[in-house]
C-alpha cells in the first residue's frame, strides 16, 4: 500500500521543493521507499510514497512508465488478478521490466484504454498521466478501498493525494471550512462523498474515474454500477458456492513477498478468513483488541479462534486511558470522521505493524451477508431500561420498516436531524442546513427492491463505502499498514446481490451462510452461538463524561462562533454521549488542522 500525489499546472512551473513536501506528509503510508516524475514539456508531476509487497527491488518504484515513457502512473493499491491479467497482456506482445501488479496496469491501459477497470480485481486508487492524449485520468476501486482526493481551481491547476493533508500542505490552497459539509458531518458521522469538510477540496466517488485536459476540461464518469437480482437456488447449491468463491477470494489476498496476516475478533467475519486461511498457510499472525474488564471483551473470543486453527496469535487490552490518544489521531484522520471504534481499530493496527505488513480483515461481509441487527424486523432488541433512557432524551425507537427514517435512525448514534442542528449551530449558520438531512441515504434508497437488500444497497453505499473503509484506511495506514478485504471481491459481491433473500437471510440467526460454512469447518460452538457484536468498546468507555466535558465545556469551536457553547452545556448536563462523541471529534479536528471560518 502505498501514498499517492499529482500535480497539473496550468501556467508556471511546477516547484519541485514543495511537491516533495507534499508527497512526505504521506511517509505513513509508504516508509519503504519513494519517487516523482517531472514531465520535461508540461507542467505535470506525479509523486508515489511505496509501502512494498511485490518485486522489492528498485523496478517496482514509481511513478512507473511504459517503453514509450509516454504514459505514467502512480498508485495506492493491490490487483489481486494481476498474474492473470499480466499473462494475457503477454500474449498480446506486452513486455515488462518487473513482476509488480502495479506495471499491469500501465500495459492494460494501453491494451484496454479506461475498459481496464472492469477487468480489474482489487483495491485502488491512481493518477495515469498519458502523455500522448495530454490526459490526466484519476480512478478509484468499485467500493472506496482506497481514497482519492482532489483540489481545482478556477485557473485549472489540479492537486490529487490520498489524503487531505498532502494538498493542503500547500498554504496557497486556503483550508476553508464548508458549513453544509458541517452539518452533514453531525448528521452522518462523515462527510458524504464527493463533497470534503475543505471548499474545492473533493473525494472521487467509489467505482468512478476523472479525465482531466487543458483548459479546465474536468470530466467525472461512474464505470460500475452494483446490480441486484432476485434468484431463487438451492440452498446446498448456495453454501458451495459462497464457499467456493470466499477461499478462493482469500487465496488471492494472501499474494505477496512479505508475509500476511489476520485481523481476528472471534465474530463470523473473521472467524471465516482465517478457517479460510489456514487451509492454505499454517502458523500465520492473528491480532486482536481486548477492554479491560468487560465480559464481552472480543479478545477472549479470538483466543478460541487463534487456538483451534493455530495461529500465532496477538493481543492488547486497552483501558479508558486510550480516550486520551484521540487528539493525536486526528493528524491521521485529517477529515473528522465519528465512528465509535477508531480507536480500538487505530491500536489493532499498531498491534499488527509490529509484525507484519499486510492483514487481512473482514469488511464488506456484513453488507453482503445481511448481517447487521438493523437487517432484522427490529432495529435492534430493545429491553426496558433502553426504553426508559431513550424517554428521557427524547430517542424515538421506530419499527424498522426498511424505509429512509428507519435507516436514519439505525445510523444516527445520537441524532442530529434539523431540529437538533439548530440550537447547536450559530444562527448565522442555519442557512447551511439541509431541509432533508437524510438527502444521502434518500440518493441511494431502492424502495423497489425486497427486505433487507434495499438496507444491503444503502450500507454498501453509505455506511461502509463512507464510514468504514475510510476508518480501516486512516487507522491502518498511520501504522504503515496495509490491510486487504477479501469478502469485497467483485465474484462475492455479484453472487451474493443476485440471490433472493430468503436464501441468505434469516430473520433468526445472524448470516446464515457464513454460520453454515464455520459449522463445517468445526468451529467450537461458543464461537458459533455468540451474539453479533461490532468492533466496539464497552458503553461505559464511551460515557466518561469528564472526557467530553475537557474538551467542550471550553469549547475553541464554539468561542469562534460556529456552534453554541450554551448547547454544549446541555448535553453534559443531559449526558448525551453519543451526540457529544460527534461534537468532540469535531472539535478535535478543528483543534489540529485550524481551518478557516468564512
Amino acid at each position: 500500500m502505498c501514498g499517492i500525489i499529482g500535480r497539473w499546472s496550468s501556467n508556471q512551473k511546477i516547484d519541485r521543493e514543495l511537491f516533495h513536501c507534499m508527497r512526505d506528509t504521506l511517509t505513513h503510508r509508504g516508509p519503504d521507499g519513494f519517487g516523482s516524475y517531472f514531465d520535461p514539456d508540461v507542467n505535470i508531476a506525479l509523486g508515489h510514497r511505496r509501502l512494498s509487497f511485490l518485486d522489492l527491488s528498485e523496478t517496482g518504484t514509481q511513478p512507473m512508465c511504459n517503453e514509450d515513457r509516454n504514459v505514467w502512473l502512480t498508485i495506492n493499491g493491490e490487483i489481486y488478478n494481476y498474474v492473470e491479467l499480466r499473462a494475457l497482456l503477454i500474449q498480446k506482445g506486452h513486455h515488462f521490466s518487473s513482476s509488480t501488479d502495479s506495471e499491469v496496469l500501465v500495459h492494460a491501459y494501453e491494451e484496454w484504454g479506461m475498459d481496464m477497470l472492469c477487468r480489474i480485481e482489487g483495491m485502488f486508487a491512481f493518477g495515469l498521466w498519458d502523455k500522448r492524449k495530454n490526459k490526466l485520468i484519476l480512478a478509484r476501486d468499485r467500493f472506496g478501498i482506497k481514497p482519492l482526493y482532489y483540489y481545482v481551481n478556477p485557473a485549472g491547476d489540479l492537486v490529487f493525494a490520498s489524503e487531505i493533508k498532502a494538498i493542503i500542505e500547500d498554504r496557497s490552497i486556503k483550508r476553508e471550512l464548508d458549513y453544509e459539509s458541517m452539518c452533514n458531518f453531525f448528521t452522518y458521522r462523515y462527510v458524504p462523498s464527493p463533497k470534503t469538510i475543505y471548499k474545492n477540496i473533493y473525494k472521487l466517488p467509489p467505482a468512478h474515474y476523472a479525465e482531466f485536459s487543458a483548459p479546465a476540461n474536468f470530466v467525472v464518469k461512474c464505470y460500475y454500477e452494483l446490480k441486484t437480482e432476485n434468484k431463487l437456488i438451492g440452498s446446498k447449491e448456495v453454501f458451495e458456492k459462497a464457499e467456493e468463491l470466499i477461499q478462493d477470494s482469500v487465496k488471492n489476498h494472501i499474494r505477496s513477498e512479505v508475509p500476511v496476516g489476520s485481523f481476528l475478533s472471534g465474530g463470523y467475519d473473521s472467524t471465516t478468513m482465517v478457517a479460510c486461511f489456514s487451509q492454505l498457510e499454517q502458523g500465520f499472525n492473528t491480532y486482536s483488541i481486548g477492554f479491560q474488564d468487560w465480559e464481552y471483551s472480543e479478545h477472549q473470543y479470538a483466543q478460541i479462534v487463534a487456538d483451534k486453527f493455530r495461529t500465532h496469535h496477538h493481543n492488547k487490552i486497552l483501558d479508558n486511558t486510550s480516550l486520551d490518544f484521540l487528539p493525536e489521531l486526528m493528524y491521521f484522520y485529517d477529515e473528522p470522521i465519528a465512528d465509535i471504534s477508531i480507536i480500538p481499530t487505530y491500536f489493532v493496527s499498531k498491534l499488527a505493524a509490529e509484525h507484519n505488513k499486510a492483514v487481512l480483515s473482514g469488511e464488506g461481509a456484513d453488507e453482503l451477508f445481511a448481517g447487521y441487527t438493523w437487517h432484522r424486523d427490529y432495529l435492534w432488541p430493545v429491553s426496558k431500561k433502553q426504553i426508559r433512557n431513550s424517554k428521557k432524551i427524547g430517542w424515538n425507537l421506530p419499527t424498522n420498516h426498511f424505509d429512509v427514517n428507519s435507516y436514519s435512525q439505525a445510523m444516527a448514534m445520537g441524532t442530529f436531524d434539523k431540529t437538533q442542528l439548530e440550537p447547536l449551530l450559530n444562527k448565522d449558520l442555519h442557512q447551511f442546513i439541509p431541509d432533508d438531512t437524510a438527502w444521502f441515504y434518500r440518493q441511494h434508497f431502492k424502495p423497489q427492491m425486497t427486505v433487507p437488500k434495499r438496507f444491503q444497497m444503502l450500507d454498501i453505499k453509505t455506511f461502509m463505502g463512507e464510514l468504514v473503509l475510510t476508518k480501516i484506511d486512516r487507522a491502518s495506514m498511520a501504522n504503515s499498514l496495509e490491510v486487504r478485504v477479501p469478502f469485497l471481491s467483485k465474484e462475492i459481491t455479484e453472487f451474493m446481490l443476485s440471490l433472493d433473500p430468503s436464501v441468505y437471510f434469516d430473520a433468526e440467526k445472524q448470516k446464515i451462510l457464513l454460520y453454515k460454512i464455520l459449522r463445517k469447518k468445526g468451529v467450537p460452538r461458543k464461537i458459533l452461538k455468540r451474539p453479533k457484536q461490532g468492533f466496539t468498546g464497552p458503553d461505559g468507555y464511551y460515557k466518561n463524561i469528564d472526557f467530553y466535558r475537557n474538551y467542550l465545556a471550553e469549547s475553541k469551536f464554539a468561542a469562534l462562533g460556529a456552534i453554541q457553547q450554551e448547547y454544549l452545556n446541555k448535553l453534559l448536563a443531559e449526558g448525551d454521549f453519543w451526540r457529544l462523541w460527534k461534537i468532540t471529534i469535531m472539535e478535535l479536528w478543528f483543534r489540529k488542522w485550524k481551518p478557516v471560518l468564512g
